[in-house]
């Protein structure tokens, strides 16, 4: 049974071949383990959002003149759906929207429901594409990327430094909304 949990990896070194096993089973847990931390920082900015008004979902609170429901546009398109649609997966970049940060921007007759359902639905789809490789596997398309992302593990820890990063910033904003603070222990 340990045998069919290891996968064989052959490398040629002068001549002879030489075999070394890389246990599936650990690069499984090491990806799952990504994924929950990934999935804790995803359900954090979700979180941030409840009880808040479309208003204040709206409303800008910087001075940089972001919005919570922008900021959820966003991770949508940058982080889910760039980086793992585009980069990993090798799909085209067609949602793209035009203009200077037009990733950011909520129309007024878009709903809040239908921008979270969407960072809902691309965070599926990303875990569907995390959950059909391997994490050393090379991207399909890595000359999209801004930097050198080797494989699917840069990727995922970049997406899930980039959430974390969000989500703190959902926090102080959150603050500065209606008071609410929120300890976060994950």
């Amino acid at each position: 049974m340990r045998e069919a949990l290891k996968r064989a990896v052959a490398e040629n070194h002068g001549g002879y071949q030489r075999r070394r096993f890389v246990d599936v089973a650990d690069l499984d847990r090491e990806r799952d383990e990504l994924l929950s931390w990934l999935t804790a920082k995803r359900e954090h900015v979700l979180a941030q959002l409840d009880g808040l008004s479309d208003e204040q979902l709206r409303r800008p609170v910087l001075p940089s003149g972001w919005s919570c429901i922008g900021l959820v546009r966003h991770l949508t398109l940058s982080d889910e759906r760039f980086w793992f649609e585009v980069v990993v997966a090798g799909r085209p970049l067609d949602f793209w929207p035009e203009g200077d940060g037009a990733d950011w921007i909520v129309a007024a007759d878009e709903s809040v429901a239908d921008v979270v359902q969407a960072y809902r639905d691309a965070i599926a789809a990303s875990n569907a594409i995390i959950a059909a490789r391997r994490l050393d596997e090379p991207p399909a398309d890595p000359g999209q990327a801004p930097g050198d992302f080797p494989d699917l593990r840069s990727v995922v820890v970049h997406v899930l430094v980039e959430t974390a990063t969000h989500a703190g910033h959902l926090d102080a904003t959150r603050e500065l909304l209606d008071g609410h603070q929120r300890l976060v222990l994950d």
